[in-house]
């Protein structure tokens, strides 16, 4: 296993949409793996394969409180979302040191493949929802950031090229 670069926001790769998984082999497994092992030690509850430059559709959660229950979501789909929303604080990887609330349903059911393939729906409800949505939207191209106010996006952005600039300066 091996840690895995996590692309920053503006990053214009963060805008790519992902392609579907086609084969279910061991670089598959080596690649869920090693995004498991990233998002555990970034520290985070989510990476989408294109925050990692990958752009397939495959995502990693875990919201326990152990870091012991490990979801894998290959080419996840959307089935339904409750009307009922919530509003919760987001993160992201590739936005570090952000958290804005953002407003969505509290529940979903998604279908989607493990690692090896096989088949499966979900219910998913209040923080497993909001990241598997949040994660979902990496594979759209899309950073949570983009549901807030054109003022906090331009902020956000100014903040992390800056931040950007620093770590290139050090280096």
């Amino acid at each position: 296993m091996s840690q895995l670069a996590i692309l920053e926001y503006p990053d214009p790769r963060l805008r790519k949409i992902a392609r579907p998984v086609t084969i279910f082999d061991d670089r598959l497994r080596k690649l869920v793996s090693d995004m498991a092992e990233t998002m555990y030690s970034a520290p985070g509850v989510g990476l989408a394969a294109t925050q990692v430059d990958v752009h397939e559709r495959i995502i990693v959660i875990d919201v326990s409180e152990a870091k012991d229950a490990l979801h894998v979501f290959i080419n996840p789909e959307l089935l339904s979302a409750s009307e009922e929303t919530i509003e919760c604080e987001e993160g992201c990887l590739s936005v570090p040191g952000v958290y804005e609330t953002v407003r969505r349903p509290a529940k979903v059911r998604v279908r989607a493949m493990d690692e090896h393939g096989r088949p499966f729906e979900r219910d998913c409800s209040d923080m497993l929802a909001v990241c598997v949505q949040h994660e979902m939207d990496h594979l759209e191209g899309r950073v949570f950031v983009e549901y807030l106010s054109a003022l906090k996006q331009m902020r956000i952005r100014t903040r992390m090229r800056k931040r950007h600039a620093r770590q290139t300066a050090l280096t």
